[in-house]
C-alpha cells in the first residue's frame, strides 16, 4: 500500500510559479485562432530536477499561473484552463481496476485528474486480456493495483496515484475512500457495490455506478442522499449466477461514460445521470434513460 498524497503540492511556491511563467511558450490551439501559454514535458522534468517539486505539483502550479502543460493541449477549448486546474486539484477513487476500472483510470489520467486512488486485490490472468486496458502479457500474474500505478505514470506523471491491493469491505471502505471527492464503482459484485455505496454515504461523496453483462451496460450517478442501488437491485441484493460475458466494447463504452460523469460532477456542467439509469445495448444500438425520480 502506497503512502499518502503530496498534499503540500496544493501550496503554490512563488519562485516556482515565476520560473514556470518565464519558460512558458505560446502555442496555437488546433482548430481555433487562440493561443495558450504552455510548458512541455522536458521543461517540466527539468523543473522537477532543479526544484525538487513533484511533477504533479508543477502541473498544478503551472495551471494556477495560467500555463497549460502541453499534454493537455488537445483538451482545449472543450476544457478551459480554470477547468483543467479544477481537474488537477481533484481526487477520484476507482474501486476495481479490471474491465471498467482500468479504462476509467486510463481516461481520467489522460484528461488530467490530479489524484487517483486505486483499490483492487486481484492479479491479472490470461482471461483478462480480452477487455482490461491495463492487462498485457507482461503484466500477467502481477497485481492490478500496482500495475495501474506503473501504467498511469507512463501515461501522465503529473497524476499522483495511491494504490491499495485490498478488497473493499465494511471495515476498510470509509478509510480507503475518505481522501476522494468522488468514487467510481468498477466492481463485479453487487454485494460489494452496496458496501461502496454505504461508504460513500458515510463520507458524503458521489458514486458513479456502472455494470456490464454481454453487450448490455448500465450507468447511474448516486449522491449520498439518493436511493441509488436499492432502486436498481432491490433492498436485498445478490449477484446473478449466470453471465453473458464481458466483451471489450461494452467495458470501454461504459467506462467512458463513467469518466464523463466524473468530469461533469467536478466541473458542474452537463446533465448528470442522477435519479436516472442510462442503459446501453450495443448489439442493437439502443441507448435509453430510465427515470427513478
Amino acid at each position: 500500500m502506497n503512502g499518502p498524497f503530496d498534499h503540500d503540492a496544493n501550496a503554490v511556491d512563488p519562485s516556482l510559479a515565476d520560473r514556470i511563467a518565464s519558460l512558458a511558450a505560446s502555442v496555437h490551439i488546433p482548430g481555433t485562432r487562440d493561443r495558450v501559454p504552455t510548458l512541455d514535458h522536458s521543461q517540466i522534468l527539468a523543473l522537477h530536477r532543479q526544484s525538487g517539486h513533484s511533477v504533479s505539483c508543477i502541473h498544478r502550479t503551472a495551471l494556477t499561473r495560467g500555463v497549460l502543460p502541453l499534454c493537455y493541449l488537445r483538451n482545449c477549448p472543450a476544457l478551459s484552463l480554470d477547468e483543467q486546474l479544477r481537474l488537477a486539484m481533484s481526487t477520484v477513487a476507482v474501486v476495481g481496476a479490471g474491465g471498467l476500472g482500468g479504462q476509467v483510470l486510463v481516461t481520467l489520467a489522460r484528461v488530467g485528474i490530479g489524484r487517483l486512488i486505486v483499490i483492487d486485490p486481484g492479479r491479472f490472468e490470461e482471461s483478462n486480456l480480452n477487455r482490461q486496458a491495463l492487462c498485457t502479457h507482461s503484466s500477467l500474474g502481477r497485481t492490478k493495483a500496482q500495475t495501474a500505478q506503473n501504467v498511469l505514470y507512463e501515461i501522465n506523471p503529473g497524476v499522483e496515484v495511491s494504490v491499495h491491493p485490498l478488497r473493499l469491505n465494511p471495515a476498510n471502505c470509509t478509510q480507503l475512500i475518505t481522501p476522494a471527492d468522488i468514487a467510481v464503482d468498477a466492481l463485479d459484485s453487487i454485494e460489494d457495490r452496496f458496501v461502496l455505496q454505504k461508504g460513500c454515504r458515510t463520507t458524503g461523496i458521489p458514486l458513479v455506478h456502472a455494470a456490464i453483462d454481454g453487450f448490455f451496460g448500465q450507468l447511474m450517478t448516486i449522491f449520498p442522499q439518493d436511493e441509488g442501488l436499492a432502486g436498481i437491485y432491490g433492498p436485498k441484493p445478490s449477484s446473478p449466477s449466470a453471465s453473458l460475458g464481458n466483451p471489450a466494447m461494452t467495458a470501454a463504452s461504459l467506462a467512458t461514460l463513467q469518466a464523463m460523469e466524473v468530469l461533469k460532477i467536478i466541473l458542474g456542467r452537463g446533465q448528470l445521470m442522477r435519479h436516472t439509469m442510462l442503459t446501453l445495448e450495443l448489439e442493437k444500438g439502443l441507448l435509453e434513460q430510465l427515470s427513478f425520480s
